[in-house]
């Protein structure tokens, strides 16, 4: 058996590749910053926060932004005797409700042995409570509250923050909401009133373009990796592969991260181009896996019936196509089959998840319709599927489609 020996020859300091890691400065988005300190002017100022929406995809630097803005905000007003500024942040990914946010919320700011249970209290119960925490603390308050989007529908709580003054439900505390999502949909399915207090100010974080993704690298692989570490021309290929597919700067941290990781495994002087295939590789089925053990029965079935049909050449192809394909395979498996309408949801999801990309085709007076096929690399779809299937014991379909193809 091999000894654990520190090993050098690569990174020098990897966590600077991390979603952890604070850079000192923030790279490619100064219009965006600059917009955002013009958002959060009147606090320091001494007025009432403005509420803050932002949205954008993941990994294009909202949350790096808003961390990064507001400890630059406390310390400087630090300065200033009248302003008492608090910072509560919150990642709503796991709540799915204004009940939920509230409750967390209040044992968040309660001290250890003060929670509140998560059930049993009406809602404008919880609510009461979290005025009571924000009145405890006082001063200006800017509650951060990531992945909003969790919370769907049910919003209540983020109409009634924002009036929470006005409503006489707040004296002395000065409530200010950032909400951050990475669902653009969301904002319109939010209900009017809601739209017009939590958007007043909304800020558009753009996917980066490849000269942007190469240039964030670049300051960061002088921090991450050593000195003759990398082949010339990596940080660009991990650029143009992260823009072209989301414009993501965390996808392409996260590329070059992998790469030096495998270089180093295999005991290479420096990060080259294969390295970073074999990290895109890896990357691809890591999501695809992650995505698949999401989904339920029918939307493994769905996905293997488009990972079925691209065996045979027949992608993209339509929801009918597809829902063909779709019975087939429930027939084979013994599953009692769901209507077209529930498989075109699975589908979407999918699309959702980054799995299938889906084509609009137009048609004129027959309507519109929608094509779907793999936004993934066929065999990346197979092992993921290969890998989810094995520890469910249900291998044998997944066999037979990678045969048709060649795949073993």
């Amino acid at each position: 058996m091999r000894r654990f020996e520190r090993k050098q020859n690569i990174f020098r300091n990897k966590d600077a590749l991390g979603e952890s890691y604070q850079p000192d400065q923030i790279e490619e988005r100064d219009e965006e910053i600059d917009e955002y300190m013009d958002a959060l002017q009147p606090v320091v100022d001494g007025w009432e926060p403005n509420n803050i929406f932002l949205y954008g995809n993941t990994g294009v630097g909202k949350t790096a932004v808003t961390d990064y803005l507001l400890e630059r905000l406390q310390n400087d007003v630090s300065e200033y005797e009248d302003i008492d500024l608090s910072v509560i942040s919150l990642n709503c990914k796991t709540l799915n409700s204004s009940y939920q946010v509230a409750v967390e919320l209040v044992n968040k700011l309660r001290p250890a042995g003060g929670e509140i249970s998560s059930t049993g209290y009406p809602q404008q119960t919880v609510f009461k409570k979290l005025y009571k925490e924000f009145e405890a603390i006082g001063g200006t308050i800017l509650l951060v509250l990531d992945e909003i989007d969790s919370i769907g529908a049910r919003d209540e709580l983020l109409y009634e923050l924002p009036r929470a003054r006005a409503n006489n439900n707040l004296d002395t505390a000065k409530v200010g909401v950032i909400g951050i999502s990475n669902d653009f949909k969301f904002r319109d399915q939010l209900d009017p009133r809601v739209q017009d207090t939590l958007c007043e100010r909304e800020l558009h974080f753009p996917p980066y373009d490849a000269p942007e993704l190469e240039n964030i690298l670049d300051s960061r692989a002088d921090v991450a990796i050593t000195e003759d570490g990398l082949e010339q021309g990596v940080l660009n290929f991990c650029a143009a592969l992260a823009a072209r597919d989301s414009g993501s700067a965390r996808q392409a941290l996260d590329l070059l991260r992998l790469a030096g990781e495998i270089a180093e495994n295999s005991d290479a002087d420096l990060i080259e181009r294969d390295h970073v295939e074999g990290a895109r590789a890896r990357l691809e089925q890591e999501r695809v896996e992650e995505g698949m053990r999401e989904l339920t029965t029918h939307g493994r079935l769905a996905l293997l019936a488009v990972i079925s049909k691209t065996a045979k050449g027949e992608t993209p192809c339509r929801t009918r196509d597809i829902y063909e394909e779709y019975l087939t395979l429930c027939n084979s498996s013994g599953t009692d089959s769901l209507a077209q309408r529930s498989v075109h949801n699975h589908l979407s999801d999918l699309r959702m998840l980054g799995i299938l990309s889906a084509y609009e085709n137009r048609s004129g007076s027959r309507g519109n319709y929608y094509s779907y096929e793999l936004d993934v690399p066929f065999t990346s779809a197979i092992e993921a599927m290969s890998d989810v299937l094995r520890m469910d014991g249900e291998i044998e379909v997944i066999q037979e489609i990678a045969s048709v193809n060649g795949v073993s």
